[in-house]
């Protein structure tokens, strides 16, 4: 190895120079084109070993410094004059006992196949000691015979950090137990974990370069929305819950997931370069679901409570049976209307207003003009069944015409029809209508209306008993 390649080193005759030919007069031109090109090839190998981020030193076979780059100076302190020429680590580098061990530890690499890993305390120019992890291998001469050995090495606790980083990164696309999805600059997966590919119904391998739009079927618009913000904005100071609907084979599943969103950045650019976005995600679908129906819970629970201390104000038992639906409606419904029965048809005696949201008021009840439902309406299956009664318009492209049918507000698209009882009698029914903008009725729904149901039945029960019809 020619110590002319490191800084701080001269050439004591042009044709040291590896790669050169024989001495060149100055009419011989191909030589020296032939010198120049070997004198460049050194200062770009020397270039090279400057520009390297990691320490690089180089050993001839007597064990002479041959190479000592930049960063190998900015950890020690000893400069390449310092260090190229002197005779391995001993009285310099290291301390006096530990000169021979460090010593027979590099050289052994000529000896050793592959790459050696060592750890040694060495000194700095100022006395202080760093502790250093070197990677030697041996460099071979033409011949195919060991000629030295080279060293690249670092300061442990940066090694350290970087191992730690690369199995952070390992165990997180492997074995985390929450989803992490690297997206690029056009939010299409680059790498995705073994949870995301489970949780987003794919493999790792087919959800890659798809856009998002593929597998989240509502929720996409957000998801995507919050991801040009971190690649624009920043990482956001806390995680978002977002609600997805994802396609998968066996339907659709609706599923919250508390998501972290990370921008990337390059390392290597002198100002930051976004590479992309990590969102990380864990799926708190049922524990949001247990809360937001603890939340409805309570909500409903109050509204009965003020609905109860409203109508024990009320002189009007019908006065009392609306309000109790009023209160019901609050986050429940829409619309709402109370149909009795008079003989064997039901009549209208209170509603809320068809065209926009309002308080019920009574509807006619003394004309005791019938409601004219067909056969098989859900109101008069309630009456058949002395329970409750759902319907919703489904899919229908003529949901104001289904609703019309059903003497319903044209807007209704969901009904909840409950039987109105008191003292082992049907007295009529309640029924609860909601708009496009709300979800159909559900079992928790029916238990809802059931209560308000048997309050209200209570309010006509008396209302009849204090005015009975002729």
């Amino acid at each position: 190895m020619s110590a002319s390649l490191s800084s701080g080193t001269t050439d004591p005759e042009p044709e040291s120079v590896p790669g050169a030919g024989p001495a060149t007069g100055p009419g011989d031109t191909a030589g020296t084109a032939g010198a120049t090109g070997a004198v460049a090839g050194a200062e770009l190998l020397a270039a090279l070993l400057d520009g390297m981020d990691a320490a690089l030193c180089a050993f001839a076979a007597d064990g002479t410094v041959t190479h000592w780059n930049r960063e190998a100076e900015r950890i020690l302190g000893w400069s390449a004059g310092d260090a190229v020429g002197r005779r391995g680590f001993a009285g310099w580098a290291v301390r006096s006992a530990d000169a021979d061990e460090v010593g027979q530890q590099l050289m052994a690499a000529m000896r050793g196949g592959g790459r050696q890993v060592h750890e040694f305390a060495l000194l700095r120019k100022d006395g202080s000691r760093v502790l250093v992890r070197m990677q030697s291998a041996a460099v071979t001469g033409a011949d195919g015979k060991p000629a030295g050995v080279y060293s690249a090495f670092g300061e442990v606790h940066a090694q350290i950090d970087l191992e730690r980083a690369i199995a952070l990164s390992e165990v997180l696309f492997e074995d985390a137990s929450w989803g992490v999805v690297l997206l690029d600059v056009d939010l299409r997966p680059t790498v995705v974990n073994v949870h995301a590919a489970r949780a987003l119904g794919g493999t790792r391998t087919a959800l890659l370069g798809r856009p998002l739009g593929d597998t989240v079927v509502q929720g996409a618009d957000e998801l995507e929305g919050a991801l040009q913000h971190v690649l624009a904005e920043g990482t956001p100071p806390a995680p978002v819950d977002l609600w997805v609907t994802l396609r998968t084979a066996e339907g659709e599943r609706r599923r919250c997931w508390r998501s972290g969103f990370l921008r990337l950045a390059s390392p290597l650019a002198e100002e930051p370069v976004p590479l992309g976005v990590a969102w990380i995600f864990q799926d708190v679908t049922e524990a949001k679901t247990a809360e937001q129906e603890a939340a409805r819970l309570r909500f409903r629970g109050n509204q009965l409570y003020r609905a109860a201390r409203t109508a024990a104000e009320c002189e009007d038992p019908m006065e009392a049976a609306t309000a109790h639906v009023d209160y019901g409606l609050a986050g429940f419904a829409d619309h709402a209307l109370i149909d009795v029965l008079a003989g064997t048809r039901l009549v209208r005696v209170a509603a809320t207003p068809a065209g926009e949201p309002g308080p019920c008021t009574q509807d006619n009840a003394e004309a005791g003009i019938p409601v004219r439902y067909g056969e098989g309406h859900p109101a008069l299956q309630a009456l058949d069944r002395s329970g409750a009664v759902r319907a919703s318009a489904g899919a229908r492209a003529d949901a104001r015409a289904w609703a019309a049918e059903r003497q319903w507000p044209e807007d209704t698209v969901h009904a909840l029809c409950m039987v109105l009882r008191s003292r082992g009698r049907n007295l009529g029914t309640v029924t609860f209508l909601r708009g496009p903008t709300r979800p159909a009725f559900e079992r928790p729904d029916a238990t809802y209306a059931e209560n308000i149901a048997l309050r209200v039945a209570t309010a006509i029960d008396l209302s009849q008993l204090l005015h009975p019809t002729p």
